[in-house]
C-alpha cells in the first residue's frame, strides 16, 4: 500500500514538472518572437525619406568667412583732436545718414572759428582791392594780369571761407563741441569710441559702418583644392548659427596669389543678405559641387546611414511593427546625399533620424531571438 502511494505521488510531482516546465519554454519562445514595434512616442520623433535613384553628384566642402561688403563699408576717422564726451550708438546698431553718434570737446572748433573770422577780413581787403583794380584796368593803369590775380585771390579765400564753414556744419560745431555724424546709412559693424577716450586727427578708426544688404563669403582654397574650384561656379553657404538654412551663391572672383598667412587663395562668393543671417565674422562652410558622373544610384541622407563593426546600414520601415535591417555600402556622397547600393530599393523609406536606437532596438531584438 505506500509502495503504490509512493509511486502516485512521484509520478504527480513529474506530470506537475513536465507541465511547469513547458510552460516556461512557451514562455521563453514567447518572448523570444516578440516582434518590435515603434512606440507612439518615439514615432512622433522619427523621419521617413524614401531612397531615390539620383544622378551621382559629388562635392567638396572649403572653410570661409564671412565680411562686410568693402564696397559698401564707410571706416570714420576723426579729423581733430579732441576728448569724447559722448557716444549715441552701440556696436551692432542700425544708423541713419546724418544721425548724431558722438560729441568730441575740442579747441578746433575755436581754430575754426578763429579761421573763418580772419578768412572773412582777408576777403573783404582783397574784394576792396579788386574794386580798386578794375577801375585801374577801365582807366587802362592796371594790366589785364593785375585784374586776374586780384579776382583769383577774392576766390581763393572764399573757396576757403566755405571749406571752414562746411566743417563747422558737418561737425554741427558749437562752441568747444563737436558733433560726430554718421557718413552713411548702415550697420555699425566695429567701434573703437568711448565716452573720455581721446581722439587724435588721422588717428585709429572710431567705428565703421557698412550696409549689410550684401556680404562677401570668402573661401580658402588649398592647392589640393584647385582644380575642382573655377569662377561662376554655383556654391551652397552654411553656418553653424543657422545649420537647417542653406544660402546659394557662386564665386566671383578667385585671387591668384597664395595669401602669406593662410597659404590659400581666396575665392569670393557676394551673397544677398536679405534675412540678415550673415554676419561679418562668422564662420562658414562653403559646398561645391564637383566631379558629377554619368550615373546614378540610390540616394538617401546622411543621418539614414548606421556604421556598426565595419559595416554601413539602414533601417527600412514598412510598418510600425515591420521593420528590417538592410546592408549598404556607399559608393558617393555630398553635402545633401549618401550615395549607396546593396539590398535597398527605389521608394522604400529609410528612418533618417533616431535610427541608431531603433537599429539598436531590432538588433536586441533578432539576438535574443537566435538564443
Amino acid at each position: 500500500m505506500n509502495k503504490n502511494i509512493t509511486q502516485y505521488i512521484a509520478a504527480a510531482y513529474l506530470s506537475a514538472l513536465m507541465i511547469f516546465t513547458g510552460c516556461a519554454g512557451k514562455e521563453e519562445n514567447k518572448e523570444a518572437d516578440k516582434v518590435y514595434c515603434i512606440s507612439k512616442e518615439l514615432k512622433k520623433d522619427i523621419k521617413l525619406v524614401k531612397a531615390e535613384m539620383l544622378p551621382i553628384e559629388e562635392s567638396i566642402t572649403l572653410t570661409g568667412e564671412v565680411e562686410s561688403n568693402s564696397d559698401k563699408t564707410v571706416p570714420f576717422v576723426s579729423l581733430v583732436d579732441g576728448v569724447v564726451i559722448d557716444t549715441y550708438f552701440s556696436l551692432g546698431d542700425y544708423v541713419k545718414k546724418g544721425q548724431t553718434l558722438a560729441s568730441i570737446k575740442s579747441t578746433a572748433v575755436n581754430e575754426m572759428q578763429d579761421d573763418t573770422q580772419t578768412l572773412q577780413a582777408q576777403l573783404a581787403v582783397a574784394k576792396r582791392k579788386l574794386s580798386s583794380v578794375e577801375a585801374m584796368y577801365k582807366d587802362d593803369i592796371a594790366s589785364q594780369k593785375d585784374l586776374q590775380e586780384a579776382r583769383s585771390e577774392v576766390a581763393i579765400l572764399q573757396s576757403n571761407i566755405s571749406k571752414t564753414q562746411k566743417n563747422m556744419q558737418l561737425y554741427s560745431a558749437g562752441g568747444n563741441t563737436i558733433q560726430i555724424k554718421a557718413p552713411a546709412d548702415g550697420y555699425v559693424i566695429s567701434k573703437n569710441i568711448a565716452k573720455g577716450m581721446p581722439v587724435t586727427a588721422g588717428g585709429d578708426q572710431l567705428f565703421t559702418i557698412s550696409n549689410l544688404d550684401k556680404v562677401w563669403v570668402m573661401a580658402n582654397v588649398y592647392a589640393t583644392n584647385m582644380r575642382h574650384v573655377y569662377v561662376d561656379q554655383p556654391v551652397v553657404v552654411k553656418t553653424l548659427a543657422y545649420p537647417d538654412d542653406s544660402f546659394s551663391g557662386k564665386i566671383n572672383n578667385i585671387s591668384q596669389v597664395f595669401n602669406e598667412n593662410e597659404r590659400v587663395l581666396k575665392a569670393k562668393i557676394i551673397m544677398d543678405n536679405n534675412g540678415m543671417k550673415l554676419r561679418p565674422g562668422m564662420s562658414a562652410d562653403v559646398v561645391l559641387p564637383v566631379n558629377s558622373q554619368n550615373k546614378s544610384a540610390l540616394a538617401i541622407p546622411a543621418k539614414a546611414l548606421i556604421f556598426d563593426n565595419n559595416q554601413s546600414y539602414v533601417v527600412v520601415y514598412k510598418k510600425d511593427c515591420e521593420l528590417e535591417i538592410r546592408p549598404v555600402t556607399e559608393i558617393a556622397s555630398n553635402s545633401q546625399y549618401i550615395y549607396v547600393e546593396g539590398n535597398l530599393k527605389p521608394g522604400e523609406n529609410v528612418i533618417a533620424s533616431n535610427g541608431l536606437l531603433i537599429y539598436e532596438n531590432l538588433k536586441n531584438q533578432l539576438n535574443n531571438s537566435t538564443k
